[in-house]
């Protein structure tokens, strides 16, 4: 039973980037679409096909996340993290929503490079157009 209460311990920042994965790094990568990322983990979107990760599966992902700067300033930085996929949702019959937990946390708490949500979300409109 869910209570309703946030359990995050760190705010996870929202937005859309591609981000690539695969079980074998040297073998063809497949495209998700994030959804979310913090410090220790991530979540993003793919098909529901035969590519798409299931829970307990070690997997590498290579994404990027904007660093913001003073004012209206950013940089995208690039990371590739190795995981755990902890959680796998379907969305449709066509799109599954997949959570992994990386191995070694990002250098940087994402999510809490704003002041808040809605000042995060602002700045990455700028980030996408």
């Amino acid at each position: 039973m869910e209570d309703g209460k946030e359990r995050r311990g760190e705010r996870r920042l929202r937005y859309h980037w591609p981000v690539w994965f695969a079980e074998d790094f040297n073998d063809t990568l497949t495209q998700g679409q994030m959804v979310d990322v913090s410090s220790g983990g991530a979540a993003f979107t793919c098909h529901a096909d035969e590519h798409c990760p299931y829970p307990g599966q070690d997997l590498t992902a290579r994404f990027s996340i904007p660093r913001f700067g003073p004012g209206e300033s950013f940089d995208m930085a690039s990371f590739i993290r190795p995981g755990r996929i902890c959680r796998v949702d379907d969305v449709n019959r066509f799109v599954r929503r997949v959570a992994i937990q990386f191995v070694e946390p990002l250098p940087f708490r994402p999510g809490e490079q704003a002041d808040s949500e809605a000042d995060a979300q602002q700045r990455l409109k700028a980030v996408t157009i």
